[in-house]
């Protein structure tokens, strides 16, 4: 079954069985993503979450997602401004990543405001995490 079925199908699930899965303190990667494919109404596309992760944002900054993060999220990053390590965002590389939703919703928000000049839409954090859960270190 391909991921983008799985997520849609899983995230049904579990917004039908339970609300929003942003409301859950434990989950994995799938489970995450899964909600916002749900949220969404369309499957994700980790093509377009590559290409929206390393284009450059008309936010504050003028920064893209990969200005912190760096162009490879296997990798660690470190922040533009305050040249604080960050570590690699792709879940293979860091397995913490994603699996609290509630802070991935929080980690959103601020990073979309800062980046893009406005909170992300589900369709967009769905691309975004489709593509990250997709690397390999």
């Amino acid at each position: 079954m391909k991921l983008e079925t799985l997520a849609r199908c899983v995230g049904a699930a579990l917004v039908t069985a339970a609300g929003p899965l942003t409301t859950a303190s434990a989950a994995t990667p799938a489970q995450i993503l899964a909600a916002y494919v749900a949220q969404a109404g369309a499957p994700a596309s980790a093509e377009h979450g590559q290409t929206f992760f390393t284009a450059v944002q008309k936010g504050t900054f003028g920064w893209s997602c990969s200005t912190c993060h760096g162009p490879v999220p296997t990798h660690e990053g470190r922040h533009d401004l305050t040249g604080k390590p960050i570590a690699p965002l792709a879940p293979a590389a860091n397995p913490k990543r994603f699996t609290d939703a509630k802070r991935v919703e929080g980690w959103f928000r601020t990073n979309c405001t800062d980046v893009v000049g406005r909170e992300c839409t589900a369709q967009e954090k769905a691309d975004v995490l489709s593509w990250l859960i997709s690397l390999q270190p």
